[in-house]
């Protein structure tokens, strides 16, 4: 009996050690998974999220590529060697790299609305001070690039790809482990909390309502952390550890099916780009006072979001900064010459920048004119 007293007594010893290493591990763990809630953890960082940064609209030149000397010209001429590798989506795409060394993503084709689409969008909301990835229409002369792309033959081992676009990604870390939020979320940010405020909010609802955004499904949005390291090694790590994404933000990643109509199947030709269906699709919900008229797609998250007074406010005091020369400047960018004015239709005509301003200011003065008597 002894013999066995003993084997228990050492066998709770082990139990003990092992339960106060539990603790231990727990105790020292960074806040981000102290007590291995990371859902609670994401909730509170979505808490304290901005969504906008203090821009003045009037002072934007469209003709300036984002991105300073990093970025690229409108009708540059890219040179790249192809990169064979898997990407996700069914928009034509492949990677590339430069002679100088840079890897970028090119999109392309001349009946994908998104090479038209994402250039626009982008620019509108970053000079309207809102999150988004720098896009840049250029021609890309691509190395190696397999014949099925069906680019035009360059040379014999090159292929020219016009339109095409390339990007650079917004700046800050991506929020780990799922960097990707859904529109419900959105509501969850709290401005007492350090979030943005409902203004910012519903504003940027608005726009996407604007842009007709239809993949709105949670992979087209991304939060990620603008953090500011100070010093260099060990300390900044262990700074960064203790207390990860202390500056979040959100912003809407793919902006590729705006510009048109949003629909059930995210169709290219419906919703990308498509001047007939986005002029004759209202910004407001028939019969509702101040609910957006975007239905959510079969796999999107957003759905017809009722806006506030001070969000549809906030919205229409920063699109009517823009000019007229800036509208100009803005679509231009995105060469929407190029672009069919229903690309459903063979017969539709090519769109021009003024028709595209025209339907732009007509669309603004939906939300400028609008008052939403509850908020």
């Amino acid at each position: 009996m002894g013999g066995n007293g003993s084997c228990h007594t050492h066998g709770m010893r082990l139990d003990l050690a092992a339960v106060a290493l539990t603790i231990s591990s727990v105790l020292i763990q960074p806040l981000a998974a102290g007590d291995g809630k990371k859902s609670d953890y994401r909730s509170s960082v979505i808490a304290r999220a901005q969504v906008w940064r203090d821009r003045d609209p009037s002072s934007v030149d469209f003709t300036v590529p984002p991105g300073g000397a990093k970025g690229f010209a409108t009708d540059a001429t890219i040179n790249c060697e192809y990169l064979k590798r898997k990407l996700h989506g069914n928009t034509p795409k492949f990677d590339c790299r430069t002679d100088g060394g840079e890897e970028l993503k090119v999109k392309f084709g001349g009946d994908n609305g998104e090479v038209y689409a994402e250039v626009i969008a982008t620019r509108l909301l970053l000079g309207l001070g809102f999150g988004a990835d720098s896009m840049y229409s250029v021609r890309v002369i691509c190395k190696g690039c397999p014949a099925s792309y069906n680019g035009t033959v360059h040379s014999p081992t090159e292929s020219l790809f016009d339109p095409a676009t390339v990007e650079h990604k917004f700046h800050g870390e991506s929020f780990q482990p799922d960097d990707s939020w859904s529109w419900a979320e959105l509501d969850l940010v709290d401005e007492e909390s350090g979030g943005a405020s409902r203004a910012e909010r519903d504003a940027l609802k608005l726009l996407a309502v604007f842009m007709q955004h239809s993949d709105s499904k949670p992979e087209q949005q991304r939060l990620v952390c603008l953090d500011e390291e100070k010093g260099e090694g060990k300390n900044a790590a262990k700074r960064k550890q203790q207390m990860p994404c202390a500056k979040p933000f959100m912003l809407i990643n793919d902006l590729g099916v705006t510009f048109g109509r949003a629909n059930r199947f995210n169709e290219n030709k419906i919703g990308s780009m498509n001047l007939v269906e986005w002029s004759k699709t209202p910004v407001w919900k028939e019969g509702e006072a101040c609910v957006g008229n975007l239905p959510k797609s079969q796999t999107g998250t957003l759905d017809n979001p009722s806006i506030s007074e001070e969000g549809r406010r906030f919205l229409a005091d920063r699109l009517t900064q823009l000019s007229d020369g800036q509208l100009h400047d803005l679509f231009e960018s995105g060469r929407v010459n190029l672009r069919l004015s229903n690309p459903a239709d063979v017969f539709s005509g090519f769109a021009t920048v003024d028709q595209w301003v025209n339907v732009f200011k007509q669309k603004r003065d939906e939300i400028v004119s609008r008052h939403c008597t509850t908020s």
